[in-house]
């Protein structure tokens, strides 16, 4: 999904600001808008409506999945897993790259991160 300027009216930023603020916030247990909160997070200082919509369609997605969410449940087998996973060169905007990992012990994640890297990957 390309989100850039698209020339549509400007919305009010504060309203805008306080919900990606609480979709981050939201984060914390549900990882799996993660990302998308992360690209909308990119337009805090000039959204247009193009983002908003988007927001709001994340507010719908979160809507109709209210049972989703991280789950701890007892295993016998307790072991730590660890993943990690880049793009190259993801943004088409700047040419930069997006990393992230995830752990997860018995059946539930419990750290992870997404970062667009400072630096243009060369190879």
């Amino acid at each position: 999904m390309r989100l850039l300027e698209d020339g549509s009216s400007k919305v009010d930023e504060s309203v805008y600001r306080s919900l990606i603020g609480s979709l981050l916030y939201l984060t914390t247990t549900r990882p799996d808008i993660m990302y998308a909160i992360s690209i909308l997070s990119r337009f805090m200082q000039i959204p247009s409506q193009i983002h908003y919509r988007v927001a709001k369609r994340i507010l719908r997605y979160l809507q109709g999945t209210i049972d989703y969410g991280i789950w701890y449940k007892p295993t016998i087998d307790p072991r730590l897993f660890g993943y990690t996973d880049s793009d190259w060169a993801g943004s088409v905007d700047d040419m930069k790259s997006t990393s992230g990992y995830a752990f997860t012990i018995r059946s539930g994640i419990f750290s992870w991160s997404s970062k667009k890297q400072e630096n243009v990957a060369q190879s």
